[in-house]
């Protein structure tokens, strides 16, 4: 859904790993229940430059926001729009630093999931579940998503709502379609802010969210907001930043439309024989469960598959030994995000939020 999976979780538990090597509420019955961008797990974003701290105009970026605002102008965007997202707007080097940091080097999957699917988050996931289950009834009701699923994925994105980020989402996509590695998709991503403004009736100041654009509990990119949000509670809006109702129905809906099989799981811990292929791991291989029964792929209890017409594909995230056969609905949330730690951390997540 968004350019970076940030966030670092405080609460750890040195055991939370070997939940996830033995869940067998990850399980898919024979049927199962549910923005993406590549990311791999990367050090938590760091806040903006404090508001009032100026930044040196930029001529060379006035040149450039001027072709654009014609851009904009000639694809239908108000003048009022225009003047209120660009009038005096300077570029965010914060921004700018961010988009060009190294990564830190790669965190295990083991790492990554303790930190994640910590204590902290797997309590406060069951209360706000309870919290809102009139809503989530109506939710999963209504797309056919599980509930627990939505909150888990309310809970990595955002830790339930409260690390949105304090980026102007208009400033930090204009430095990006100016100065970023990938200055079209920005581009693209800043026309699509400038038609939520108008669709909203927004202030730029209502747009805030990660340093790379994405927005909101939810964080959603300006062009998955404008596909997939839903004003869930009627109000005339799709708030994703301040009405919960709306951020469980977006999500919902982002599922529901990517795919989401309504009914079936998502995936079982497995095991496979000694001097299995490697060859044979990854979502590009793609079998029925009685072919991979038939390779001596077994339950991690060593029982025999079940018996169902599924196909499924074999991962193993870089832990010795540790195997899922996933199913579509994995597949789903890695449309979300492209990242196998982040999908089976998410999953993993609603397990036990709806233990």
């Amino acid at each position: 859904m968004i350019p970076e999976v940030k966030r670092g979780w405080r609460s750890r538990r040195p055991l939370m790993f070997l939940l996830l090597i033995g869940l067998s509420a990850c399980a898919a019955q024979p049927a199962r229940p549910g923005s993406g961008q590549q990311v791999q797990p990367q050090a938590p974003a760091v806040s903006p430059r404090p508001p009032g701290v100026a930044t040196a105009p930029d001529a060379d970026f006035d040149t450039w926001l001027d072709a654009f605002r014609a851009e904009a102008r000639g694809k239908g965007i108000a003048e009022t729009t225009l003047a209120a997202a660009f009038d005096g707007l300077t570029p965010n080097p914060r921004v700018i630093e961010l988009d060009q940091r190294q990564p830190e080097g790669r965190v295990t999957f083991a790492r990554y999931f303790q930190n994640t699917v910590s204590d902290v988050r797997i309590r406060k996931g069951r209360s706000l579940h309870a919290e809102n289950a009139d809503v989530l009834r109506r939710v999963a009701g209504t797309y056919g998503v599980p509930s627990k699923v939505v909150v888990a994925l309310w809970g990595v994105e955002t830790s339930y709502g409260a690390n949105t980020g304090n980026f102007s989402i208009v400033r930090s996509l204009a430095t990006l379609a100016y100065e970023g590695r990938r200055a079209e998709f920005f581009r693209g991503e800043l026309l699509k802010a400038l038609q939520i403004m108008e669709a909203e009736h927004y202030s730029p100041e209502k747009l805030i969210g990660s340093w790379a654009g994405a927005m909101g509990q939810c964080q959603f990119m300006p062009s998955s907001y404008l596909k997939w949000a839903v004003d869930f509670d009627g109000d005339g809006h799709r708030d994703i930043w301040a009405t919960r109702a709306d951020v469980f129905g977006s999500a919902a809906n982002y599922l529901k439309q990517n795919g989401w099989v309504a009914g079936e799981g998502w995936g079982r811990p497995v095991k496979v024989p000694a001097g299995f292929a490697k060859s044979m791991t990854g979502l590009e291989v793609k079998k029925s469960l009685a072919d991979w029964q038939a390779l001596g792929v077994r339950l991690r209890d060593g029982a025999d598959l079940p018996v169902a017409d599924m196909t499924a594909s074999l991962i193993n995230p870089g832990e010795e030994g540790a195997y899922w056969l996933v199913y579509e609905n994995f597949r789903v949330i890695m449309r979300w995000n492209r990242s196998t730690y982040f999908a089976l951390s998410v999953l993993s997540l609603a397990d036990l939020i709806g233990q």
